[in-house]
């Protein structure tokens, strides 16, 4: 007896929890008779929302497709990280300035200026930028989780994963060859394609319906789970129920 995926046909490994092509929960994937060809497997769970079932494994899973050129979520997500970085540095230069007797007006009115200036063109380079990975993937974001009552985790689909880690590593490498430590790190976190959070260590827990979006946040932990609208308000309820008091909204 071998899986084949009913999307693709694509043969699957027995344990596989995801079809490797395209990306297909394995609960929903049937079982291949010699004599019979595809019929259903038993047990394999049950839908429900539209889009999520319950495996016999007690886990919920679902796939959620993200456009890349009309959801914003990631480039805002790029663009808080890059000025974030800067916003620190700037800071540290000034305050070096204060120290050093150098801030007056005069100084103060450039440095704001030349933050303005640097937003502006980080702005473009990001957005130019998303646009050549929105094209490189295809326009569109692929994830796959799986959620219990542990916690709940952020696959990006495979095939999109291997690009991912590509695009990923050679930002790095460049990063690293123009002597960029801000480019580097970013090449380093795009390399990773799968993102768990444990309910028990979430500190806050944020609803954004409107981006299907539901931020999950721990110390170190940041995690986005998508849910289309017909499933969301399962998801972030599930959720809310099992993440502590005080994390949530």
């Amino acid at each position: 007896m071998s899986k084949y995926c009913p999307k693709c046909k694509n043969q699957m490994p027995d344990q596989a929890k995801f079809c490797p092509k395209c990306g297909i929960p394995v609960t929903q994937v049937p079982t291949q008779n010699p004599n019979t060809g595809y019929q259903p497997q038993q047990n394999a769970g049950q839908m429900v929302t539209p889009n999520i079932m319950l495996g016999p494994d007690g886990k919920y899973r679902w796939i959620y497709e993200m456009s890349l050129f009309k959801n914003p979520t990631i480039f805002l997500l790029i663009w808080k990280i890059f000025f974030f970085i800067f916003i620190g540095i700037l800071g540290f230069i000034m305050l070096l300035d204060i120290f050093e007797g150098n801030m007056d007006l005069e100084r103060l009115l450039f440095d704001l200026k030349l933050m303005g200036i640097v937003v502006a063109v980080l702005t473009v380079v990001i957005g130019i930028s998303m646009l050549i990975y929105a094209a490189i993937m295809g326009g569109k974001y692929v994830v796959m989780f799986e959620m219990d009552d542990r916690g709940v985790n952020h696959m990006q689909a495979p095939h999109q994963a291997k690009k991912a880690r590509k695009i990923g590593a050679a930002t790095a490498l460049l990063g690293a060859a123009s002597g960029n430590f801000t480019t580097t790190a970013a090449g380093i976190n795009a390399t990773r394609t799968e993102m768990y959070s444990e309910f028990s260590k979430t500190r806050k827990v944020k609803a954004y319906p409107r981006r299907d979006l539901i931020k999950v946040n721990g110390l170190l932990n940041h995690n986005q789970v998508y849910a289309a609208r017909e499933d969301f308000d399962f998801v972030y309820n599930y959720i809310i129920q099992r993440v502590p008091d005080n994390a949530k909204s």
